[in-house]
Parts: C-alpha cells; structure tokens; sequence
C-alpha cells in the first residue's frame, strides 16, 4: 500500500463533481493507494452532530464522529480516477469501529483511508472501506465499512452474505422518529449529500419511492440511545444493514442488558428489520 498525504481535508464540491460525472465501472482491482491528512476536532461542528443524532453532551466525542473527520478522505479516494467503481450507487452493506482508546481530550488528528478485501458477490462485488484515526500515541479508532457494487464481474466464486444471528434475550429500550428533513439535518453536519437521503424527488431518480435515512445515522441515533450500554474504550460495535428506513419513518430499538458485551436491534413497523448489531470488547 501507498500512501499519499495531503496537507488539509479535501474540499467537497468538485468531488461531488466528480461523483456525479463517473456513472460507469471501469476496472476490476482496487488501487493499491491510501490517502492520509492531519484534522482537527472543531466543537461546534461536533455539537451539531451530538444534536442531529440524539447524543448528550460530553467531553467524549460521539463513537461514531470519526466518519465525519473521514469524510472528505473516503470522497476523494472514491472519486479517484483510478477508482474503478462509481461512487453513486454504492449500497453500504456493514460497519464495524474500534475505540482503542477513549475518545476524549482528543483535538490533532491523523485520518487514513484506503480501500482492500475486493471480493465476489451474488450481485456484482463487495470491498472494505478502512478508516484509521491515529493521535500522538498511535492507533486511537478503526473502521471498517462493507460496500457492494452492483454490476461488477469477478472472477471466482461469489461468497455468501454473512447471515447476521437474530438477536436473541432482547427488549425494547426506546423508539424515535425519523423525520422526514432528517437526511437534509444529517448531511449538513456530515457533508455527505446522497440524493437517496435527501428528499423523495431526488431519491426517486435512484429508484427509491421515498428518502431513505442515512445507515450513518442509524447507527450513531442507536449508539446514542444505547449509551451506558456501552463502555468507551477497547469496544467493538458491529452492524449490518438490512431494509432503509423510509422517510418520515419510526423505528423502535431492542437491546440486551448493559455488559461488556451484547446484541441490538432495529426494527419498523410490522417488524421490519432495518438494522442488526452486537458490542464485544477487541479481540
């Protein structure tokens, strides 16, 4: 692997561009390049967030806020010419983070991305997005984001979809709303403007019927909810994302008792699953 390291976060709006210009598949390898850059925690940006995502107020930041300082990195790797794959119509399967440590007192930064794990799929191929975040002492938290890019041709035998256990010893800890203007409040504070997100007229010409809440916020709305479930450091949290919950939606979440370890669950009306997770501490 490569590394390329810019000297600020990349700026948004050409890559945007550049999503939208790139609709074709144009390769079959993942460029052997990752990106890194120096960030900076800014508190009222990070504010906004807890806000949109339900977490209180707190001197750690949010579990999930790392994607946020990634942003910019996973945008311009993915719009990348050497990029095979066009950014648009990625559909993210899973996501797992590691807190090494806790995320608190924390304000210099390194953020690497990069792309590995090319793989076949029943519907085209899946690869794994890695996010690091580094502070003066090394490795401080990890991600790893499973897309799915439909279309793909590979040689070699598809592998199955991990079929995620029903969570079991589960009941309900709380239940939300979804509004309908949440992926607008969510891509203000994330940057991350997908039409499917957005409103219903630009979802639909991806094909959904209705915006579609961010699988992002899913998880941070749940974390938050979650809280003293979970410890903040040496954590794992793991999900899978099952049906999108439609916009304005209500979603309730099941969990089992706080512990170092443990299973949730996000559900719609008629039982509908959206989301499926557990918490473990690092192997």
């Amino acid at each position: 692997m490569q590394w390329k390291t810019l000297g600020t976060a990349p700026f948004l709006p050409p890559l945007y561009w550049r999503a939208a210009l790139k609709r074709k598949i144009t390769g079959s390898t993942l460029p052997e390049q990752g990106l890194r850059c120096p960030v900076s925690i800014d508190p009222r940006q990070a504010a906004a967030y807890r806000k949109v995502c339900g977490f209180a107020d707190s001197p750690m930041l949010p579990a999930t806020y790392p994607h946020i300082l990634a942003f910019g990195l996973q945008m311009q790797l993915l719009t990348d010419q050497s990029f095979p794959f066009p950014l648009l119509g990625l559909i993210h399967l899973s996501n797992r983070i590691r807190i090494h440590r806790p995320l608190g007192g924390v304000s210099e930064l390194s953020v690497g991305v990069h792309a590995q794990n090319l793989k076949p799929h029943p519907k085209g191929a899946t690869f794994d997005l890695v996010t690091t975040v580094e502070d003066a002492l090394g490795l401080l938290w990890e991600a790893e984001s499973r897309m799915l890019c439909r279309g793909v041709k590979l040689e070699g035998e598809p592998g199955s979809d991990v079929v995620q256990p029903s969570p079991n010893q589960v009941s309900e800890l709380t239940r939300w709303k979804a509004p309908a203007d949440i992926g607008r409040c969510y891509a203000r504070v994330s940057g991350d403007y997908n039409p499917i997100h957005l409103s219903a007229l630009t979802a639909k010409l991806f094909g959904f019927p209705q915006a579609i809440a961010h699988g992002l916020w899913n998880k941070a709305r749940a974390l938050a909810a979650l809280g003293d479930h979970l410890s903040a450091a040496n954590i794992e949290i793991d999900v899978a994302f099952k049906k999108p919950v439609r916009l304005p939606g209500e979603v309730t979440l099941l969990s089992s008792a706080p512990g170092s370890a443990g299973e949730f669950w996000l559900k719609g009306p008629g039982d509908i699953e959206h989301m499926v997770g557990k918490w473990r501490p690092i192997a």
